[in-house]
């Protein structure tokens, strides 16, 4: 089913058509799958038809985009995006923070760009030096910070066919929806920089071949963005080749990076006209032109990336607010969002939000007398996995060795002092009521209470006041103060 759209054709593939509510043609026998030459059949011999409007999508260019649920995993939410109609734009990110701002700001999915990750994370250029290790642990955490699809910059794969595959694997566990892979030798660099070298074809094919035999072993659905870098690297005609093997290989993208004209743009997107087509708009001075979105479209690509657009804005933005510092003054109000603005953003108020459902009730002791009652909070002490103490109980005016039972109606005084010399506790409660002191103060296992009453005999002065006998000073796991005081 191909759905034409603003002179561009957009392919609707049977997984949408099954699975989407926004399509009108729920048959799937007739359609073919877009997204996997390698599982793809004959087209449909049905009349071009578009499918029923979903919400209107915030990529800037007012294109209308079928549904999509929030509860798809990262792949499947990926793929509905790229079988449905118009062209999506994707801005690249470079860690949690920068993902949650590209999602907020209303975009259904972004790219990681190994060049700004490298640049923020290591402060260094993007020419290989950053890690496998390291760009699947920066990935998680935009994976995790999001809702939205992230495409994770895969690079060359980090070495051979094997070391393809378990990049792809650590993608998947990750949480990326999608992954790009390039034919370039190690190390690898930017693609609009000098001295771009890639590997043979034979090599670059089975790099893509064992991408998706990853993707199989592991279950998974993982959008594979194939990137050649042989534009630069050998010539116009050989980028197109690779494309084509790559699409017969199996690759659910095709990207060739650094192109140089529109006219190189359109020979991209002229190439297995069913399958998607991947732009990079480098700002700033790249070799490919910038085009908008729907300048793109006319031409056939299906989603387009900004790759340092949020980190250079950063960057500058960074410089300004140093330079104003450094002059004894504060970014003006107009660079500078509110406190409330950066709380709000970071997700602050979602958390007081989120919190709530986990207050507490208040726990009260009060003794007979009207001087002291203390309220003790979740917040006050943090429990640590001590044993609880065993609680004797006497029903006689007088126990087995004739002391009087009225020790149990005696005040006990619990002071908690940190390790900074700050009070963290400081109560009096019934001594009876040492079972409940135990969920606060714990770590008594194998005291026994009676000993430690009959035995308190030293009077101590805390602040200079008289405060009774030392039942307990003791510090525990923590290295907190505990001492517990009879009056």
């Amino acid at each position: 089913m191909i759905a034409a759209q603003s002179g561009s054709p957009t392919f609707l593939g049977a997984r949408h058509a099954r699975r989407c509510p926004c399509s009108r043609r729920p048959s799937a026998r007739s359609l073919p799958l877009s997204l996997n030459p390698g599982r793809r059949r004959m087209a449909s011999s049905f009349p071009s038809k578009r499918p029923s409007l979903g919400k209107l999508e915030g990529n800037g260019v007012g294109r209308i985009s079928c549904c999509s649920s929030s509860v798809d995993p990262p792949a499947k939410a990926l793929r509905k995006i790229l079988e449905s109609p118009g062209i999506h734009q994707g801005p690249a990110c470079f860690d949690a923070l920068s993902a949650k701002l590209v999602e907020h700001a209303g975009f259904k999915f972004c790219f990681t760009s190994g060049f700004s990750v490298s640049a923020a994370r290591l402060g260094l250029p993007d020419v290989g030096l950053i890690s496998y290790g390291e760009m699947v642990d920066q990935g998680a955490q935009i994976t995790q910070a999001v809702s939205i699809p992230v495409i994770g910059d895969g690079d060359n794969g980090y070495g051979n066919h094997m070391n393809v595959k378990r990049t792809v694997k650590g993608f998947i566990k990750a949480g990326f929806a999608g992954i790009i892979l390039e034919d370039q030798v190690l190390p690898k660099a930017c693609g609009h920089t000098q001295g771009r070298k890639v590997v043979s074809r034979e090599e670059s094919v089975m790099r893509i071949k064992a991408a998706i035999d990853a993707r199989e072993e592991s279950g998974s659905d993982i959008v594979i963005v194939a990137r050649t870098d042989s534009r630069q690297a050998v010539s116009l005609e050989e980028s197109l080749w690779r494309s084509r093997a790559f699409a017969d290989a199996g690759a659910d993208v095709l990207f060739i990076d650094a192109l140089a004209s529109r006219e190189e743009m359109k020979a991209l997107c002229d190439i297995s006209p069913l399958l998607p087509k991947m732009a990079n708009m480098l700002e700033g001075g790249g070799k490919t032109p910038i085009l908008n979105p729907i300048e793109l479209e006319e031409l056939g690509f299906k989603i387009v990336s900004y790759p340092l657009s949020l980190i250079g804005v950063s960057i500058r933005a960074m410089q300004d607010a140093l330079v104003a510092i450094k002059s004894g003054r504060v970014p003006p109000p107009g660079s500078l969002p509110s406190f409330e603005e950066i709380k709000d953003t970071i997700g602050f108020n979602n958390y007081y939000e989120e919190e709530k459902r986990y207050t507490t009730t208040v726990s009260q002791f009060s003794t007979r007398s009207d001087n002291y009652t203390a309220q003790l909070t979740s917040r006050d002490y943090t429990e640590p996995a001590y044993p609880k103490v065993e609680v004797l109980q006497n029903s006689d005016p007088y126990d087995s060795r004739g002391l009087l039972s009225g020790i149990w109606s005696r005040t006990l005084r619990i002071k908690i002092t940190a390790r900074d010399g700050f009070d963290k506790l400081d109560i009096r409660i019934p001594a009876g009521f040492l079972e409940g002191a135990t969920k606060i103060i714990p770590g008594l296992a194998g005291v026994n209470i009676m000993d430690m009453l009959e035995d308190a005999a030293k009077d101590v002065v805390v602040d200079g006041s008289q405060v009774g006998k030392v039942l307990l000073d003791i510090d525990d796991a923590r290295g907190d103060r505990i001492q517990v005081f009879v009056e």
